[in-house]
């Protein structure tokens, strides 16, 4: 009688807490996957307490480790992220601190930089007056699910920060917040083509129409997969996105892997100087550092026919990205942000182009220091996408080309994606971003700087010789 009593309340028990876990809406792992789902929170949350018994330290997952996944999840929640007996970081540089840092009564924020012009070869009828330095990069409607564009596109909105389309096109769910919108055009121009993959200025027309697209962005390539096209499997082409993309259901979605009518860097900028004149919006490229040669080329170009000229620059470094990719893309090609930013700066500052092209920067810039380190070294804006991702509930399981995403962000399974509430992930993506800046502001007073928008190069410096890309901006 006595195990018979046990084991009714043992079953009460866990009826009581699949019936609260399905039901509440702050954790889409526990909504998902009820009962069992507990055992991860545990292992979080006691993990720190064990890790000195076992093998695997916090800084060795890939390709973000735990540290910095911890950070953006406390953040997102809007709970303290301090740590306690000193730093386990090994950092390759370091932010030369002001003997007298500024007085917080003396701080001021990021004032917003203007992309694009009014007047002069090159302008456009409605530049963009970017608020924040930290920024939204673009992730497609079906890479991700609908409910993750959904409370990216609220919480966006309630940061005051932009959001890329990704170049799967325009999707309700981009615009559901009522945010700033970044509209990529990417090879196989989804969203923008005719009915023979050929960039329409009517469909422009129509996308610009809404006031709240505030700029184009031509994709040539993105840090994931640098010389090759989209790639969605066609497990992931449902009905809508297939409306929406043009393409037939269930079909894998591949793009060229450059456009057709882009070739050489003046048919380049006669696309920009196209889309601008169409859209009357600023226009961006986004593209992965090769070929160094190629930025001189370009930018001297910009110079002799400025109408052609970009007015921002998204720079991607070769470990960017959040699709799918052939490994040897996503491992061995393209310049690392390290390298690939100081270039880019170099270039434009060698050619005259400072105060005409806005440099976005982007490549695992998912937490306060890397986004100080970027704007020391010349860049305008960072974006991040998959900082963004995990302040959704993403756990870097793996999974996002099979549809199958435990958290919903990149599912395609209803049940899963039910599991990922907008109303509640939108308010962590607005925590994430309002984090972001104030560790931001806070290295930028550590400097003795009013704010971001003072950084310059020699607030920072390499740590340990050898490491790609970072300048010693010392005077040893």
């Amino acid at each position: 009688m006595f195990w018979i009593v046990l084991l009714f309340i043992f079953v009460c028990l866990v009826a009581a807490i699949y019936i609260h876990d399905v039901r509440q809406t702050q954790h889409t792992i526990l909504r998902n996957y009820p009962v069992i789902g507990h055992v991860r929170y545990f292992a979080e949350t006691w993990g720190e307490y064990m890790r000195q018994y076992q093998y695997l330290p916090d800084w060795a997952e890939r390709p973000f480790n735990r540290l910095e996944r911890s950070w953006i999840y406390r953040s997102a929640k809007g709970v303290p992220n301090l740590i306690s007996f000193g730093s386990s970081a090994t950092p390759s540089f370091a932010f030369r601190n002001a003997s007298f840092p500024l007085l917080d009564e003396d701080r001021r924020s990021f004032p917003g930089k203007q992309i694009g012009i009014a007047e002069g070869p090159g302008a456009c009828a409605k530049p963009y007056m970017a608020k924040s330095f930290f920024n939204l990069s673009g992730m497609s409607f079906g890479a991700l699910s609908h409910a993750a564009v959904s409370a990216l596109s609220r919480g966006t909105k309630m940061a005051g920060v932009w959001m890329g389309t990704g170049e799967g096109g325009l999707s309700p769910y981009h615009m559901e917040g009522g945010g700033d919108i970044i509209m990529q055009i990417g090879t196989a121009k989804y969203g923008v083509r005719d009915a023979a993959g050929n960039l329409s200025d009517d469909k422009l027309r129509a996308i610009a129409a809404h006031e709240n697209i505030r700029m184009f962005e031509v994709k040539l390539g993105q840090g994931a997969k640098p010389g090759k096209g989209g790639l969605l499997p066609g497990v992931k082409v449902t009905e809508e996105i297939a409306l929406i993309r043009g393409i037939p259901v269930g079909m894998p979605s591949i793009s060229p892997n450059r456009h057709h009518d882009i070739g050489n860097v003046r048919q380049l900028g006669d696309f920009i100087k196209r889309v601008r004149e169409v859209t009357g919006r600023p226009v961006g490229v986004k593209f992965v550092v090769g070929d160094p040669a190629f930025l001189d080329e370009w930018f001297a170009d910009c110079v002799h026919n400025p109408e052609g000229c970009p007015d921002y620059l998204h720079v991607d470094g070769g470990e960017g990205g959040t699709g799918a990719a052939p490994a040897a893309l996503a491992d061995h090609v393209g310049l690392p942000i390290t390298l690939a930013l100081p270039y880019v700066v170099d270039a434009r500052a060698r050619h005259g182009l400072k105060d005409r092209i806005r440099i976005v920067s982007a490549g695992k810039l998912v937490t306060p220091d890397k986004v100080a380190w970027a704007l020391c070294m010349g860049a305008d804006f960072v974006v991040s996408a998959r900082g963004f991702m995990f302040s959704i509930g993403c756990i870097q399981a793996m999974k996002c080309g099979t549809g199958n995403c435990p958290t919903g962000v990149t599912s395609v399974n209803p049940r899963l994606i039910a599991g990922l509430d907008p109303t509640d992930k939108s308010v962590r993506v607005k925590h994430y971003v309002e984090r972001i800046i104030e560790e931001v502001e806070m290295i930028a007073h550590a400097c003795g700087i009013a704010g971001p928008q003072d950084f310059a190069l020699h607030h920072v410096t390499e740590v340990e010789r050898g490491i790609a890309g970072f300048r010693n901006t010392g005077t040893e």
